[in-house]
């Protein structure tokens, strides 16, 4: 079965930069949409970032645009979430997630698979 496993989470001062890591495994096909997702209670699911594992695009929310990078090592199976100039109102629990068998287009996230989440927290 198809398994996400994060990692990276942590507190960090306003302005600051956290990497988070997701190990994935478990599918067949080469050709995958993942990404990111961030919670907060008591508001709405927000999709971050995406990467398709078959040609390595990434697409990414308005809010995280030039900020955050996802990318993609291939050899591991592991999909990373650069976060950079970091402000509180990132401040959520993290989620990889992923649809197998699909690249990843614009306006849609994938929802498929979960990760049991990372927590990042940034203080001002």
């Amino acid at each position: 079965q198809v398994r996400l496993v994060e990692s990276g989470g942590g507190s960090v001062q306003d302005g600051g930069s956290v990497r988070l890591s997701c190990a994935t495994s478990g599918y067949i096909s080469t050709s995958n949409c993942i990404g990111w997702l961030r919670q907060v209670p008591g508001k709405e699911r927000e999709g971050v970032a995406a990467i398709s594992t078959g040609d390595g695009s990434p697409y990414y929310a308005d809010s995280v645009k030039g900020r955050f990078t996802i990318s993609l090592d291939s050899a591991t199976k592991t999909v990373y979430l650069q976060m950079n100039d970091l402000t509180p109102e990132d401040t959520a629990m993290y989620y990889c997630t992923a649809d197998i068998g699909y690249t990843c287009y614009s306006g849609s996230w994938p929802l498929a698979y979960w990760g049991q989440g990372t927590q990042v927290t940034v203080s001002s």
